[in-house]
């Protein structure tokens, strides 16, 4: 199977989204809410174009979080697997709630002259600890997949997909956990059994769309402008009509839209390789991991000026992406130590392995 550029540049908007939008909280009246710095000067404005992307941030995550494990499949038993996803997933996420979140927390306790304390929590790790346990919970089901590779689901399925909405299918199960959940707000997605039901029907339909292939993919492809429009007209009612909020049932299919309309142009656009994909699509991770602690002390160096959100905004975006991804490049890529905290492959024994491929060399000569 052939590397798909496409899913790897999905994973590195999605998280340069969400990092955007992040910076967009601390401009609101409730970021404090939310534990987030906030700005003395405000801007509801600012936030208009944030609740677009809202319904679909963070499920095209789940989605693609899905995909990445049928490709991590292809070479992997189901105990290999489960060490290498520990390895990538959990390791980090551990040493994210002991060493990186108590650390932001740290810096929004001294901003408001809190006293400081220290305690252990997952902040915005938790989508990494929702990962896991959704490879764990799934796994198996997932092999059995692998192994009814033709399978009659499989089959039907790809047949569907000549039709169009024919994955809009799977929205049923979106709109039952909308319907038995009832979230509110819909986006309220942290250490939510919204969040956690959300994602575990995100990460499983990600992997099935892989494990149906091409027909898939040539369907979203073909149909890229419909979903667009139709999540368009979704959006528009929902903004118009709802104040933002609309019912649950019709968020998901909002949601959905977008997604598939995203998936079709990507895979139109960006399912080539590139330099700068290979680069930014390692980085991600580490970013991810990092870039709430960067992004509050921006802030507090930023905001005490007072400076007006037109200028504030994009200075803090733009010092936020720099120090992430400058302390990318020159500490966690460099220290190989830090790998294994930063979900970055493990390459310790890289000496040993190139002595033992000599001697299987010298031993065949």
């Amino acid at each position: 199977m052939e590397r798909r550029y496409d899913i790897d540049w999905l994973r590195v908007i999605a998280i340069g989204l969400l990092l955007i939008y992040h910076i967009a909280i601390v401009f609101q009246p409730w970021a404090m809410f939310l534990a987030f710095l906030r700005s003395d000067v405000l801007s509801t404005e600012l936030w208009q174009p944030m609740t677009l992307l809202n319904v679909w941030r963070i499920p095209i995550l789940f989605y693609v979080s899905g995909m990445g494990l049928f490709f991590a499949m292809r070479k992997r038993n189901i105990k290999q697997l489960i060490g290498e996803r520990t390895q990538r997933i959990l390791v980090p996420f551990l040493f994210g709630v002991v060493a990186i979140t108590p650390l932001h927390m740290f810096v929004f306790q001294k901003y408001y002259n809190m006293t400081l304390n220290y305690y252990p929590h997952m902040g915005h790790l938790w989508f990494l600890g929702n990962i896991f346990v959704y490879v764990i919970l799934l796994l198996p089901l997932f092999m059995l997949l692998k192994k009814n590779d033709n399978s009659k689901l499989k089959l039907i399925s790809q047949r569907l997909m000549a039709y169009p909405f024919a994955p809009f299918i799977v929205n049923m199960f979106f709109i039952a956990e909308a319907l038995i959940l009832k979230p509110t707000p819909f986006s309220m997605y942290a250490q939510t059994w919204h969040g956690f039901t959300l994602g575990f029907l995100c990460f499983f339909f990600g992997f099935f769309f892989m494990y149906i292939g091409q027909p898939f993919w040539k369907h979203v492809l073909k149909w890229r402008w419909l979903y667009l429009s139709f999540a368009a007209i979704l959006f528009t009612i929902r903004y118009t009509i709802y104040a933002t909020e609309a019912p649950g049932y019709l968020m998901v299919v909002e949601s959905n839209s977008w997604i598939f309309a995203v998936f079709g142009f990507c895979h139109k656009y960006l399912n080539k390789p590139s330099k700068l994909l290979s680069y930014l699509s390692t980085a991600a991770y580490p970013v991810y991991i990092i870039h709430m602690l960067i992004l509050y002390m921006v802030c507090a160096i930023i905001l005490p000026l007072k400076l007006a959100v037109y200028i504030s905004f994009p200075l803090i975006v733009i010092a936020t992406f720099v120090v992430c991804y400058g302390i990318y490049e020159f500490f966690i890529r460099r220290i190989k130590l830090l790998h294994p905290f930063f979900g970055l492959r493990w390459r310790f024994n890289s000496s040993q392995n190139k002595q033992k491929q000599s001697v299987i060399i010298k031993s065949t000569e």
